[in-house]
């Protein structure tokens, strides 16, 4: 699995999938848009067969990143695609001289919150009616070499 930076013509297709997966909470396009014109974001995804399998980006500030969003397509989940994102995150993170990597989880979800854990992250502590539907989040960090 390779995966490869957004471009404008995935944007349609991620907001799409946005809109599927994360209903209230989901970045809007225009929101997608922006970012991937800011030198600041960095946006990887996996295809199949012309199909966006799952994707994920960032935005990094001097020695710190955060991840906004990682999804994987609920047919492609538990493939190591979702793994393949945040390692593609981490890996570019790493090549910007980030130091420490932050991102946010809804407390409901069990299954990133373990792929965080595999893939080296900590919770730190939990951020009370973070998304719109009120639900809480934990943050999570993890330090990079």
């Amino acid at each position: 699995m390779n995966g490869r930076r957004w471009t404008f013509e995935d944007l349609n297709t991620i907001s799409a999938l946005e809109n599927e997966y994360f209903a209230q909470s989901a970045w809007s396009k225009q929101a997608l848009a922006d970012s991937l014109l800011s030198e600041n974001f960095f946006g990887t995804l996996l295809e199949e067969d012309g199909v966006i399998t799952a994707y994920g980006g960032m935005n990094i500030v001097l020695d710190e990143a955060e991840i906004g969003l990682v999804a994987t397509a609920e047919m492609y989940r538990s493939c190591g695609r979702g793994k393949k994102i945040v390692e593609d995150l981490l890996s570019e993170a790493k090549r910007r001289g980030v130091k420490t990597v932050f991102l946010e989880v809804r407390v409901s979800n069990a299954p990133a919150q373990l792929l965080y854990l595999k893939c080296g992250f900590v919770g730190l502590y939990a951020r009370s009616r973070y998304y719109p539907d009120g639900e809480d989040a934990i943050v999570m960090r993890k330090e990079l070499d």
